[in-house]
């Protein structure tokens, strides 16, 4: 595949990606720190939310394979979630002066048109980069060049919003930047729907079921592997900005700290795949996954004002990050058998619904454990509770992943795969 045809395909993954941020890690500070929300009452909202977009997506992953063989029915779809996403987005970030259980409606309601439309779009993306290419190395290199794409995202959601909201306030801020998601979200989207290469054709065969695609064992513990390290994300991503705020105490260099992070794992991930050319996907995630422990063990270290210290802890991080954004997608990629290939959507449904439960369990359970330990945002004597759950429970779900990825019975996988790869 040529640069055109992979800039094509990884140009919705920018948008996409930037929406993320705000979505799972601004919008919980967002509305408990600036509207005042309790934490536990916050942290019950998303994961309902979060539990309920999370059920639908093996769902919506059989309505995307039903679909493929219709003349630009996936390109409508991806339209429609698209459209409905930026709705979703602004409404967010626009919530109206009612009471708190008002804007705790609101927020549900908003958070559900949000992950619906969302899960909708990267099923059918994700689907449609895994059908580009059946070759081992073209799916890293597809994964990583849709991955870098994502990472700008992320880099523009972290930087952008934090200059707003110091110039203009919290409200102005994070509206001004929900509309230009918007705008950029139905751009990209054009982009890619016009110079992406059409997704491969399949074998006309599908699966009748979620057990048939949760047979092979080598999927099952690509996906297991997946849910630890997604929950090992998704906890520090849940509390960063309260951690920056109350235990660094330099809220106001939030962006920073989120650009750095960011901007190493967009710098580093040609590095991972480069490696993983080499040595293979699973142990180039190892070694990535080391940097991210020792980022955690030092995060736990940090002390108020400990500005150049945190940074340095978000670089580690971020570097560490690349191996989890470009690697994961590929080897699920490549443990879906070729007699499946027709059901990739399913797989991918799975695949997102396991990262909205790690997502949910993040929420639903950091939050509220905060409030149990009576930690309260703006307050300096109760951050205890803050670091241990920002630094050891994720590494805890780092080391369970690590763990099921290299299990004797999934090492036979990698070494099927590489063989597969040399012949």
């Amino acid at each position: 595949m040529n640069k055109s045809g992979l800039l094509g395909h990884a140009a919705l993954s920018l948008p996409l990606a930037m929406s993320m941020m705000p979505i799972y890690m601004i919008s919980p500070k967002f509305y408990g720190d600036v509207l005042g929300l309790e934490l536990a009452a916050l942290g019950a909202v998303l994961f309902a939310t979060r539990l309920l977009d999370a059920v639908q997506d093996p769902w919506l992953g059989r309505v995307v394979d039903g679909l493929q063989g219709r003349k630009n029915a996936w390109a409508w779809l991806m339209f429609v979630a698209a459209f409905a996403l930026a709705i979703g987005f602004v409404l967010l970030f626009t919530p109206p002066a009612w009471s708190h259980a008002g804007l705790l409606v609101w927020l549900a309601g908003a958070l559900v048109l949000v992950y619906g439309a969302h899960s909708v779009l990267s099923v059918c993306y994700l689907t449609w980069g895994a059908r580009l290419t059946d070759d081992l190395a073209g799916r890293a290199r597809v994964t990583a060049w849709r991955e870098a794409f994502g990472l700008v995202g992320v880099v523009t959601a972290s930087v952008l919003p934090a200059v707003w909201v110091a110039q203009h306030g919290a409200r102005v801020g994070y509206q001004w930047f929900a509309w230009l998601f918007a705008a950029l979200l139905l751009i990209f989207l054009g982009c890619t729907l016009r110079w992406s290469p059409a997704p491969q054709a399949a074998p006309k065969q599908s699966l009748q079921h979620w057990r048939e695609a949760l047979a092979p064992p080598e999927v099952r513990r690509v996906l297991w592997f997946y849910l630890f390290n997604a929950i090992s994300v998704a906890v520090p991503a849940t509390l960063v900005l309260f951690f920056i705020a109350d235990v660094v105490q330099s809220p106001e260099q939030a962006g920073l700290f989120l650009g750095l992070y960011f901007l190493a794992g967009m710098l580093a991930l040609p590095l991972w795949v480069m490696l993983a050319d080499r040595i293979g996907k699973a142990p180039a995630w190892l070694i990535g996954s080391g940097l991210a422990a020792v980022s955690l063990l030092c995060a736990y270290w940090v002390g108020a004002g400990d500005v150049f210290f945190y940074g340095l802890v978000c670089v580690v991080a971020g570097a560490g990050l690349g191996a989890d954004v470009a690697l994961p997608p590929a080897l699920l990629a490549d443990a879906i058998p070729p007699t499946h290939r027709q059901s990739t959507g399913l797989y991918f449904g799975i695949w997102v619904l396991l990262g909205k439960l790690a997502l949910a369990l993040a929420a639903g359970l950091a939050l509220p454990a905060l409030q149990w330990f009576d930690y309260q945002p703006g307050r300096t004597d109760s951050v205890l509770a803050l670091s241990l759950l920002y630094t050891l429970l994720p590494l805890f779900f780092k080391l369970m992943a690590m763990g099921v990825l290299f299990s004797s019975t999934f090492k036979c996988f990698f070494t099927r795969a590489r063989a597969r790869k040399e012949s």
